[in-house]
């Protein structure tokens, strides 16, 4: 059972944090033979794709991503659900809650692919120029682009789109913006040249400002659009996609966009091939699986353990009009866990968290609850070369060293932190005495009415904040492991609109969340763990540590994958002994069921699972379903 959120894919990857290029932190080395000409007698590179590591994938003239089928049919929808509802059309705005896939019209100068990490090619751009100190970047625009309501793209367009987000997307956002792109100019009608800080480090610079989503300067002046404030206004872009209907804040409605531009592209082929994306909103877990039964909904990603086990026997299921699958999944883990809230003075001791976490028992959770279908998050980059084991190496030392009087106590001596094992029972008495021993020595002593309190006689008091109803099984659990050793624990169940905005205000105690980060982290590490990101929504457990930055600095200037390890298991072992959080599970494959009208390539690439970007819809099996009434 992961948390109760249906996912759309990575579409929608871009809206909520840094742009998926830059937040991966897609670093620029040589492209290798065929992937780059010689400018200006080798003073610059000009190019039509950039990589991290080595050659780009796919080279000058190839003709389709390897995993889509090129000649997959246009046409029908597909749908999927959402809990709650949203309020308006920003999705860059932490006020009021953003429709799902309100971004999916705004295209960037650079795109990645499912199949590559690290590796961003041109969309809007035709191409790239850079010396190879990449101190600067210029783009040349593809001629002919244009927004869906049929004006053209400008240059113009591009700066403005840039300006915007510098100066009202997120703070954490901001921030690295202002460290590492010192400007922007327009040269004529089709470049634009960024210029670099001089300290920024270089290895994903080109990506970051390439990962800016391009708005309609016009639009945004017609309508008086603030990307600060909701905006009941959808935005408009250059994307496949382009806004249809919505109702009440329940359901939207996004539509192919029959002149998109970009449609014989290479990277676009075999791609984007539904004529309608259809996201219905619902009250709870329950009513949502409901509503899937009878079709209101054609697509679900199951995150419910319970509801995957034991209640996949409906008639549409055993008719065959319903298929349920599990389907690889290749990408780094979620990093899924229970954030704590370190603002908060009762967690600055590092005992107290401790404490926490030697209280959920996942061994029994997993057997009893989830149905043994998940394995227990160890590290930010679970299930990758990332994550830390054991000791840390040579490699590691020398990095961690000179951090020494920031560090966790255990860093440099011990194994990377692990999450702690339980027994069979819910209630593992063992870990409860070790977690007694931490909060006694903390300084929460047991009274006579059981609870622990501190010198000033003030309660250990542990809220959980959550608006998922399925979550209340894992959760109270939990709570009755806390309240035996004497922590006044409890959950409070909210709506997703009070979770979102107590959220974003950091008025919690425990929330559960995300720490996903890529295959190649960069400049996106800041807004989840760094200092200046301590006030953001992305920082939910709001960690300020100085060997933190530090090391993130390092990660960030990485070259190589050889490079790259050490310092990333450096980070992960750092991270995982500050104890911020009690990592929860995950699973490496998708489970899904839809109905029987949808296809897929044979092998699905192992980063996306694609469903509303490469999947395609048969005609003749939808019209056999409606047929049947299945929907």
């Amino acid at each position: 059972m992961g948390k109760a959120k249906a996912s759309l894919g990575m579409i929608e990857r871009r809206a909520r944090h840094l742009p998926r290029l830059a937040g991966a932190g897609l670093a620029a080395l040589a492209l290798g033979a065929g992937g780059i000409l010689p400018a200006r007698a080798e003073e610059t590179v000009t190019a039509a794709a950039i990589a991290t590591l080595g050659a780009v994938k796919y080279q000058p003239g190839f003709a389709h991503l390897d995993y889509v089928n090129a000649l997959a049919p246009k046409g029908g929808e597909i749908s999927e659900w959402l809990p709650g509802g949203f309020d308006n059309f920003n999705p860059f705005t932490i006020e009021g809650r953003g429709a799902a896939l309100a971004s999916i019209p705004l295209e960037t100068m650079l795109t990645g692919t499912a199949d590559t990490v690290g590796e961003a090619y041109c969309l809007l751009c035709e191409s790239l120029e850079y010396p190879p100190s990449k101190d600067w970047v210029i783009f040349t625009l593809r001629p002919g682009i244009t927004f869906s309501d049929g004006s053209p793209l400008t240059i113009d367009d591009v700066l403005f789109s840039f300006e915007q987000m510098r100066d009202k997307g997120l703070s954490s956002f901001r921030a690295v913006v202002a460290q590492q792109i010192k400007g922007a100019e327009v040269l004529d009608d089709r470049r634009i040249k960024f210029t670099f800080t001089a300290d920024a480090p270089r290895r994903d610079i080109i990506q970051l400002a390439g990962g800016f989503p391009v708005f309609s300067k016009a639009q945004f002046a017609r309508e008086g659009i603030d990307l600060e404030k909701p905006s009941q206004i959808p935005l408009i872009g250059t994307g496949p996609y382009m806004f249809d209907s919505a109702k009440d804040g329940r359901s939207v409605v996004w539509r192919r966009n029959p002149d998109y531009w970009g449609r014989a592209l290479p990277i676009n082929i075999g791609r984007n091939n539904f004529d309608r994306l259809r996201v219905e909103y619902y009250g709870d877990y329950q009513a949502a699986f409901e509503g899937f039964k009878a079709g209101s909904y054609t697509f679900r990603n199951e995150s419910s353990s319970l509801i995957w086990a034991t209640q996949y026997d409906f008639p549409a299921l055993t008719k065959g009009q319903v298929v349920k699958a599990e389907l690889h999944d290749g990408d780094v883990a979620s990093a899924q866990a229970f954030a704590i809230n370190l603002r908060r003075e009762k967690f600055s001791d590092i005992r107290v968290r401790e404490a926490l976490g030697l209280m959920f028992n996942f061994e029994w959770s997993n057997d009893s609850l989830f149905y043994g279908l998940y394995t227990r998050v160890n590290s930010i980059w679970e299930n990758s070369d990332l994550a830390a084991t054991g000791t840390p190496g040579p490699d590691e030392l020398a990095l961690l060293e000179p951090l020494k009087a920031d560090l966790p106590e255990g860093v440099l001596t011990d194994p990377a932190v692990m999450a702690p094992t339980s027994g069979a029972r819910q209630l593992d008495r063992a870990n409860m005495r070790k977690a007694a021993a931490l909060l006694d020595a903390a300084g929460w002593e047991v009274g006579a009415d059981g609870m622990r309190r501190n010198a000033k006689g003030e309660l250990l008091s542990i809220d959980f904040l959550n608006d998922s109803q399925t979550f209340d099984r894992v959760i109270n659990p939990f709570v009755e492991n806390l309240r035996a050793l004497g922590v006044d624990a409890k959950m409070s169940r909210v709506d997703d609109a009070q979770y979102e905005a107590r959220k974003r205000n950091h008025d919690f105690d425990l929330i559960t969340t995300h720490f996903a980060q890529d295959l190649i982290p960069g400049a996106g590490l800041q807004q989840y763990f760094g200092s200046d990101s301590v006030g953001d929504v992305f920082n939910a457990a709001g960690i300020a540590n100085p060997a933190v930055d530090a090391l993130i600095r390092k990660v960030e200037e990485a070259q190589t994958h050889e490079d790259l390890l050490p310092r990333v298991h450096a980070l992960d072992r750092v991270l995982r002994a500050l104890r911020f959080w009690v990592p929860q599970w995950y699973k490496d494959s998708y489970t899904v069921a839809y109905y029987d009208m949808y296809e897929h390539p044979a092998e699905i690439p192992p980063y996306s699972l694609g469903e509303m970007d490469f999947w395609w819809y048969n005609a003749e099996k939808a019209a056999k379903l409606k047929a049947e009434g299945a929907f």
